[in-house]
């Protein structure tokens, strides 16, 4: 039999915090939960959180190896639990105590009290191209090659990759968001609130079958969001991380 997985209430999500050496935000916040300044009753990871992490690929473990061992710790004090995004992925190789839902199980439904909530990074319907080059990156025999010709070309390969990460702006206000969402779900889903990130936007609407919402991207501004009850509302309440690095 399934689990059932329970949304709790005082987790903390994040999403899309695209963590790297140039962008260290995160790791000040994880820091806070780590050493417990801030007590989170879960932390649920919305995919993106590192700007490459490829759990087939061990280079890209070795600017992520404070924060890898940091989320270790924590998840187990706390149920961590990792949506993986389209920057990292195939994390059941690196992490051991933290539950792992690949693009293939998103999205998945939690229950906050009598409430269904549908969580997912947010990639997981894209159209056929998007779909051809996500099987891709993902496929384990096209990383196995791409990584012993990054070792012949002294990680070459994945040092481009992650400079060109680096130089993204990952903070585009989308204009044509709220049709597209709109149109994208119709009555695909049978839930009450729909969570996801990738799209940066940090909009929700009301569809006919429930409340969408997409969260604000971490490395925007450092947004994460608390699970709270309030006046028999269910919410998402905003917070923002700060601390001189």
């Amino acid at each position: 039999m399934s689990h059932r997985l329970e949304l709790r209430e005082g987790a903390y999500i994040i999403s899309d915090a695209h963590y790297s050496p140039q962008r260290p935000q995160l790791l000040q916040l994880i820091k806070e939960i780590h050493s417990k300044k801030l007590q989170p009753s879960q932390l649920i990871l919305m995919g993106d959180i590192f700007d490459a992490l490829f759990g087939l690929i061990e280079y890209t473990y070795e600017d992520n190896k404070e924060m890898i061992d940091l989320l270790e710790d924590i998840a187990k004090d706390i149920e961590v639990l990792y949506f993986e995004g389209n920057h990292d992925f195939h994390l059941k190789v690196v992490f051991k105590n933290i539950k792992i839902f690949p693009l293939a199980q998103q999205p998945q439904t939690l229950y906050y009290n009598d409430k269904k909530v549908c969580m997912a990074h947010g990639d997981f319907d894209g159209k056929m191209g998007y779909k051809i080059y996500t099987a891709l990156i993902r496929n384990p025999f096209i990383l196995f090659v791409l990584k012993y010709i990054d070792i012949a070309l002294s990680h070459r390969i994945i040092k481009k990759i992650e400079a060109y990460l680096d130089k993204k702006d990952d903070c585009v206000e989308l204009s044509w968001f709220e049709d597209f969402i709109q149109n994208r779900f119709g009555d695909r889903f049978e839930c009450d609130y729909f969570v996801e990130g990738h799209f940066h936007q940090n909009q929700s609407f009301e569809l006919s079958s429930f409340t969408y919402i997409n969260l604000g991207a971490f490395a925007c501004n450092q947004r994460y969001f608390i699970v709270k009850s309030k006046d028999d509302k269910e919410l998402l309440e905003e917070h923002q991380f700060f601390k001189e690095i």
